[in-house]
């Protein structure tokens, strides 16, 4: 096969997907069927997209007003369970549709779900709050707790979690315990020894003053776990806690 003819060829492929663009432009050119919601719009392209400059966030406003987002239809119909879950688009920093939502589905062999959604959309003040989206885990270490799900999350992924319990103290053995047994109020920012068996104020006090150990107010220093021997980092003696307070 000549020069001439490869040429000709692939001329003659080009001239044919043109034609068919204009044919069939729905076939040839969308990205996939509209979501159902938007059906009545499969034959009107310009109604989402402009000439040469693909869709923009304004069209999509022109319909989905942001204060009715989540609370009313287009219609202004309010939505029968409206909730700060569906309503959260109040608070994105920007009018970036496209940065969530795709109304094509794309073929079939390639086309996802809805696009990874990025918690630096939302405003500052509003990332802290997960709980105005997300539902609370109802296990036993999150139930009740008050803190901030970002001291342990982060908006990336739910797992892994960057706290880890056993690096502080060891939850084995009697001390498998709720989390407000030893964090009273669920503050898990500060913690108690006392109120379990031999663990009063006085009974600790004699133990310690026994060996020398004048400075016991933060046990873990010494006690990562249940087993009775020291194990931190403890000191004896008053000269002993003045070190391990600097250190600490």
């Amino acid at each position: 096969m000549t020069r001439r003819w490869v040429l000709a060829l692939i001329a003659a492929n080009l001239v044919s997907l043109v034609a068919l663009a204009f044919a069939y432009p729905h076939l040839m050119v969308s990205p996939g069927a509209l979501m159902p919601a938007h059906a009545a719009l499969a034959t009107d392209c310009f109604a989402c997209h402009a000439p040469l400059h693909g869709a923009a966030p304004a069209r999509c406003l022109a319909c989905h007003a942001l204060p009715d987002i989540g609370v009313r239809t287009t219609q202004g119909i309010a939505v029968a369970k409206a909730s700060v879950k569906q309503s959260f688009h109040q608070e994105l920093t920007g009018q970036n549709c496209m940065a969530c939502h795709s109304d094509h589905a794309g073929p079939k062999l390639s086309q996802r779900g809805r696009k990874p959604f990025s918690h630096a959309l939302l405003r500052e003040g509003t990332r802290e709050r997960c709980a105005s989206c997300h539902t609370a885990p109802k296990n036993e270490f999150h139930r009740d707790l008050t803190v901030n799900c970002a001291q342990c999350h982060n908006p990336q992924g739910w797992k892994p979690a960057s706290f880890a319990h056993d690096t502080l103290f060891l939850l084995d053995r009697d001390h498998n315990a709720s989390c407000v047994t030893c964090h009273a109020g669920n503050d898990v920012s500060q913690y108690t020894c006392y109120g379990c068996h031999e663990h009063t104020p006085a009974n600790i006090r004699r133990k310690h003053q026994e060996e020398g150990i004048r400075n016991f107010d933060n046990c873990v220093l010494c006690h990562r776990s249940a087993n009775a021997e020291q194990e931190g980092k403890g000191s004896r003696g008053a000269e002993g806690s003045r070190e391990r307070r600097k250190r600490d």
